[in-house]
């Protein structure tokens, strides 16, 4: 069933069209989402008196330090090193929208900047699309990508992003919402468990610096529940092949677990160091600041479109991408 007309105004993106706010239900748990970045703009769950994620009533946010905040990132997440990538053998100079030296969750024009069209919804699932034309922040193909946002009787929620190009592109999206299950302003009550034997080392600039390395014995075994680093932003190694669902990490605080699958070869994992999100004030009524909550990014290899040896986010005419997460909060 369709129920486009069921709606809220919550702003007036840059170019003037409306931006709309959608709540959808599923067992114990409330989701609200909205067509500006196809975000997740806040998730409740029955006998929690605060929020489980980080986001803001006021749409101006949004536009300011919350710009990827709950929102669907791409076409390529995480870094692109340098701003240049090969596809197919032809070069191509991207947006370097990051200290104007790497390209970051897509550019300036990327699918976390724009307003999605509202496709579908239901009581307990919304439905997104938006086209990229070819050329927009650097980036090949005329692609069209849709993301679904669906609640079960659980209260789990499922986020599926499929996609479709006219020419060889590079397509490598990732939802990225920020996690905080106790309520407290840093997540030094969260304990974080990562399903990953490998990581990437990073530069100065945030890119890979090498080929996967064991966690075992440094700083990034997350195998066994401990408090996430502060300074955490890291891309741990899944898998290489995509497809297949498993579980990526699992989240504990405030008598609460989050537990993540997804069918992505990647998860970002970043502890919200340098959140600073005032004036703007969050869900809480207040700001957030540095560590308020974790981004979980199920996506390919940071920087994957320039390694040959990393996992290809390459997609082809006739060929059709689809990525699903699934986030599920339970009483631990």
């Amino acid at each position: 069933m369709t129920v486009l007309e069921d709606t809220d105004r919550f702003g007036l993106a840059p170019d003037g069209s409306a931006v709309r706010a959608v709540e959808i239900s599923g067992g114990p748990v409330t989701a609200r989402v909205m067509t500006w970045g196809a975000s997740l703009i806040d998730l409740r769950m029955d006998g929690v008196a605060h929020p489980l994620v980080l986001g803001s009533r006021d749409f101006a946010a949004y536009l300011g330090p919350m710009r990827h905040f709950g929102a669907i990132v791409g076409p390529v997440a995480n870094r692109i090193a340098g701003g240049r990538m090969s596809v197919e053998g032809r070069e191509f100079a991207l947006d370097r929208n990051e200290l104007k030296r790497t390209t970051l969750h897509g550019g300036s024009a990327a699918f976390s900047r724009r307003n999605w069209t509202l496709r579908a919804a239901d009581i307990s699932s919304i439905t997104f699309g938006l086209h990229h034309t070819h050329g927009t922040g650097g980036f090949p193909g005329e692609l069209d990508v849709a993301a679904r946002y669906s609640l079960d009787v659980t209260g789990a929620l499922t986020i599926e992003i499929t996609g479709r190009t006219d020419r060889p592109a590079m397509l490598g999206p990732a939802f990225h919402g920020y996690w905080s299950l106790d309520g407290g302003s840093d997540l030094s009550g969260h304990r974080l468990t990562i399903d990953a034997d490998d990581y990437l080392t990073v530069d100065d600039e945030k890119t890979p610096s090498g080929s996967p390395v064991a966690v075992a014995g440094s700083g990034f075994d997350y195998r066994h529940p401990r408090r996430p680093d502060a300074a955490l932003d890291h891309n741990f190694c899944l898998a290489r092949t995509q497809g297949q669902m498993r579980r990526a990490a699992t989240l504990d605080a405030g008598g609460l677990r989050l537990t993540i699958e997804t069918t992505e070869v990647g998860l970002q994992v970043y502890s919200g160091g340098g959140l600073a999100t005032a004036p703007a004030t969050g869900l809480g009524g207040r700001p957030y600041g540095a560590n308020a909550g974790i981004a979980f990014e199920p996506q390919f290899w940071p920087d994957s479109p320039n390694r040959p040896d990393f996992p290809s986010p390459v997609l082809r005419p006739g060929d059709t991408y689809r990525q699903v997460s699934r986030f599920a909060v339970t009483r631990s």
